[in-house]
């Protein structure tokens, strides 16, 4: 049995892989657990150790880039962009993780007390292909920093990106291993924790098996994220950054906003500078450029949001931006709709409606499982004003929804549960152990 990964820009192959069984898993596991007591002794070598691999990470970055953009289609001054975004993770964890996790004193009757962070042992990391370095990284290097080891499952898709990862860190407690979905859900039983990122689907199934062998997770899930524009907005800002907010990596982003809810007497005018920005798009060859959006990561990929417009159809009025396109590509398209439509389209599909109260753009805002964004633009008090009744782990005001180092990235509902990045991130692989000393 085989991974294949094909180039979606051109369908050729670009490589077979080998599908490793469950044994060679637990073998790499078993590995791992051993690298693993030698790595957690002293924060100063693991952070010596990622001073090496911050040195590592820039001189591989044309290489790295081009292969993510020829594996899953996304424009390689994106894929740029991205790693150039984990050389920014790896100075945060560099800079403040001894901080971060040094014991906590705190104050009781006992002659000391505090808490300690210890790392929980071999973490398995499952993670999608729609960025395969920064999903990678920003789960990967918290958990090694505290002290963990890691075994990476990526998406079959993007099996060089992931080999590379391997390479590039050159560490014995980080691998890689190529093998199926069913193989690596098997594996949860043998790891300490697991931290998943995908679909809401994909992640039940992890989650209960992580429940029955009681094992720590993590959960990033999927969105549908609301891009709420006020009556009061600055329109010029809120188009301009709506284009990038829809059709960031292909449209095929968790964090992309999706559902456009716009204020009724700004509606038929954020609507035209929609219009205009997804129409001037380049579309075309991933590696060149100049290209803005290129094709979605498989046909698979392709045909799921090719239903997912037919069905909108039947909702409102569909409006397809570019003509012509063949293959794995999707044209950007807008929706006018007040219909209910609450699945996640992974593609650069936006939904358009129109509210006239702020409860009711709250209220359009939630009416879906999903809760892990929000975008809103307006005059800033009034914009936060919507925050503590919007069912989003993370709210912008009057920016994109983006993921930070500094702070925590995580959802509500059926987006996830726990959190990636910053001091909340680094300390989910970790046991809270309180010490007391009289």
């Amino acid at each position: 049995m085989c991974a294949r990964t094909i180039n979606p820009y051109t369908e050729q192959v670009l490589r077979e892989y080998r599908v490793e069984t469950l044994e060679e898993v637990r073998s790499k596991i078993a590995a791992l657990g051993r690298a693993q007591q030698e790595w957690k002794r002293d924060i100063n070598t693991r952070l010596e150790a990622l001073r090496e691999v911050k040195k590592r990470w820039g001189s591989n970055l044309t290489e790295l880039s081009e292969l993510m953009s020829s594996e899953m289609g996304k424009s390689i001054s994106q894929s740029e962009a991205e790693v150039k975004k984990c050389a920014l993770l790896l100075d945060y964890v560099i800079e403040n993780s001894e901080e971060l996790l040094a014991p906590e004193p705190i104050k009781t009757e006992a002659r000391k007390s505090y808490v300690r962070f210890d790392p929980v042992g071999v973490v398995l990391l499952v993670m999608p292909w729609n960025f395969p370095a920064w999903q990678v990284m920003r789960a990967a290097i918290p958990a090694l920093v505290a002290g963990n080891a890691v075994i990476l499952k990526h998406a079959s898709i993007v099996s060089g990106s992931s080999l590379k990862l391997e390479e590039i860190l050159g560490l014995d407690v980080f691998k890689s291993v190529i093998t199926s979905g069913a193989i690596a859900q098997s594996a949860i039983k043998y790891v300490d924790g697991v931290s998943f990122t995908g679909s809401t689907e994909v992640g039940t199934r992890i989650a209960e098996e992580a429940g029955r062998n009681l094992k720590k997770m993590v959960l990033e899930l999927g969105g549908s994220d609301p891009f709420i524009v006020l009556e009061n907005a600055n329109l010029e800002e809120a188009v301009k950054n709506c284009v990038f907010a829809r059709l960031q990596n292909n449209g095929q982003s968790c964090i992309a906003s999706k559902r456009f809810i716009v204020h009724e007497k700004v509606y038929n005018d954020f609507y035209m500078g929609m219009k205009e920005g997804f129409s001037k798009v380049k579309i075309g060859d991933p590696l060149d450029k100049t290209t803005f959006l290129g094709p979605l990561s498989s046909r698979e990929q392709k045909e799921t949001v090719v239903q997912q417009v037919k069905r909108l159809r039947s909702m409102g009025q569909v409006e397809q931006l570019a003509t012509g396109l063949k293959g794995n590509f999707e044209p950007p398209t807008i929706v006018k709709t007040d219909a209910l439509f609450d699945e996640e389209v992974f593609g650069p599909v936006a939904v358009l409606k129109k509210f006239k109260t702020y409860e009711e753009a709250i209220r359009i805002a939630n009416e879906t499982p999903f809760g892990l964004g929000v975008s809103i633009w307006g005059e800033p008090e009034e914009a936060e004003k919507l925050v503590p009744n919007i069912e989003a782990g993370m709210v912008f005001v009057n920016k994109i929804v983006v993921s930070d180092p500094r702070l925590p990235f995580g959802g509500v509902k059926k987006s996830g549960i726990g959190y990636e990045l910053s001091s909340y991130g680094m300390l989910e692989f970790t046991h809270k152990r309180t010490v007391w000393v009289n």
